[in-house]
Protein backbone atom coordinates (compact mmCIF):
# COMPACT_ATOMS: atom_id res chain seq x y z
CA UNK A 1 0.00 0.00 0.00
CA UNK A 2 1.12 3.38 -1.05
CA UNK A 3 -0.36 6.94 0.32
CA UNK A 4 0.22 10.16 -1.23
CA UNK A 5 -0.61 13.73 -0.15
CA UNK A 6 -0.17 16.60 -2.38
CA UNK A 7 -0.07 20.39 -1.46
CA UNK A 8 1.34 23.71 -2.85
CA UNK A 9 -1.66 24.54 -4.75
CA UNK A 10 -3.35 27.81 -4.79
CA UNK A 11 -4.14 30.92 -6.29
CA UNK A 12 -1.63 32.92 -8.72
CA UNK A 13 -2.16 35.80 -11.70
CA UNK A 14 -0.94 34.62 -15.06
CA UNK A 15 2.87 34.37 -15.36
CA UNK A 16 3.30 33.36 -11.35
CA UNK A 17 4.81 30.34 -10.24
CA UNK A 18 3.97 27.44 -7.86
CA UNK A 19 5.68 24.25 -6.52
CA UNK A 20 4.05 21.37 -5.41
CA UNK A 21 4.80 18.40 -3.47
CA UNK A 22 3.64 15.07 -3.08
CA UNK A 23 5.28 12.68 -0.12
CA UNK A 24 5.10 9.34 -0.47
CA UNK A 25 4.48 6.82 2.55
CA UNK A 26 4.03 3.19 2.79
CA UNK A 27 5.62 0.57 0.75
CA UNK A 28 7.56 3.39 -0.79
CA UNK A 29 11.35 0.83 -1.84
CA UNK A 30 9.34 -0.30 -4.20
CA UNK A 31 8.45 2.80 -6.36
CA UNK A 32 10.14 3.47 -9.25
CA UNK A 33 7.65 6.13 -11.29
CA UNK A 34 6.01 8.98 -9.62
CA UNK A 35 3.66 11.73 -11.90
CA UNK A 36 1.64 14.33 -12.08
CA UNK A 37 -1.88 14.42 -13.92
CA UNK A 38 -4.54 17.51 -13.63
CA UNK A 39 -8.22 17.58 -13.84
CA UNK A 40 -10.05 20.58 -15.05
CA UNK A 41 -13.57 20.63 -14.33
CA UNK A 42 -15.72 18.82 -16.75
CA UNK A 43 -12.83 17.53 -18.69
CA UNK A 44 -10.18 13.96 -18.03
CA UNK A 45 -7.72 13.57 -16.02
CA UNK A 46 -4.44 14.19 -18.34
CA UNK A 47 -0.93 13.85 -18.00
CA UNK A 48 0.91 16.30 -17.03
CA UNK A 49 4.87 15.21 -16.26
CA UNK A 50 6.60 11.85 -14.66
CA UNK A 51 10.06 10.85 -13.60
CA UNK A 52 11.71 7.52 -12.71
CA UNK A 53 13.54 6.47 -9.67
CA UNK A 54 16.38 7.34 -11.44
CA UNK A 55 15.60 10.92 -12.36
CA UNK A 56 14.62 10.41 -16.29
CA UNK A 57 11.39 13.10 -17.12
CA UNK A 58 8.39 13.11 -19.04
CA UNK A 59 6.54 16.15 -20.26
CA UNK A 60 3.41 16.87 -21.58
CA UNK A 61 3.87 19.36 -24.69
CA UNK A 62 2.10 22.02 -23.20
CA UNK A 63 4.69 22.27 -19.72
CA UNK A 64 7.87 21.72 -21.48
CA UNK A 65 10.12 24.66 -20.57
CA UNK A 66 7.79 25.73 -18.00
CA UNK A 67 7.31 23.13 -15.54
CA UNK A 68 10.32 20.85 -13.87
CA UNK A 69 9.75 17.55 -12.07
CA UNK A 70 12.27 16.33 -9.40
CA UNK A 71 12.23 13.98 -6.89
CA UNK A 72 13.53 13.59 -3.31
CA UNK A 73 14.05 9.89 -2.72
CA UNK A 74 15.75 10.21 0.66
CA UNK A 75 12.40 11.99 1.52
CA UNK A 76 9.67 10.25 -0.87
CA UNK A 77 8.84 13.08 -2.19
CA UNK A 78 8.22 14.29 -5.69
CA UNK A 79 7.77 18.46 -6.72
CA UNK A 80 6.59 20.09 -9.85
CA UNK A 81 7.72 23.45 -10.23
CA UNK A 82 5.56 25.37 -12.29
CA UNK A 83 6.66 28.44 -13.63
CA UNK A 84 5.00 31.24 -15.92
CA UNK A 85 1.19 29.56 -15.26
CA UNK A 86 -1.26 30.28 -17.96
CA UNK A 87 -4.58 30.42 -17.27
CA UNK A 88 -5.21 26.98 -19.19
CA UNK A 89 -3.38 25.42 -16.67
CA UNK A 90 -6.13 26.13 -13.53
CA UNK A 91 -7.08 22.34 -12.52
CA UNK A 92 -6.47 19.98 -9.85
CA UNK A 93 -3.22 18.42 -9.47
CA UNK A 94 -3.22 14.83 -9.20
CA UNK A 95 0.11 12.46 -8.06
CA UNK A 96 0.20 9.18 -9.07
CA UNK A 97 2.33 6.01 -8.44
CA UNK A 98 1.82 2.24 -9.54
CA UNK A 99 2.81 -0.31 -7.65
CA UNK A 100 2.79 -4.39 -8.04
CA UNK A 101 0.25 -3.38 -10.80
CA UNK A 102 -1.98 -1.30 -8.93
CA UNK A 103 -2.37 2.92 -9.30
CA UNK A 104 -1.92 5.19 -6.40
CA UNK A 105 -3.88 8.55 -6.57
CA UNK A 106 -3.22 11.53 -3.75
CA UNK A 107 -6.23 13.48 -3.37
CA UNK A 108 -5.35 15.97 -5.91
CA UNK A 109 -4.20 20.14 -4.76
CA UNK A 110 -5.93 23.18 -6.74
CA UNK A 111 -4.27 25.03 -8.55
CA UNK A 112 -6.20 28.37 -10.01
CA UNK A 113 -4.33 30.52 -12.67
CA UNK A 114 -6.45 33.95 -12.86
CA UNK A 115 -5.79 36.22 -16.07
Amino acid sequence: QVQLVESGGGLVQAGGSLRLSCAASGIVRSINAMGWYRQAPGKQRDFVADITSGGSTNYEDSVKGRFTISRDNAKNTVYLQMNNLKPEDTARYYCKTRLLGNNYWGQGTQVTVSS
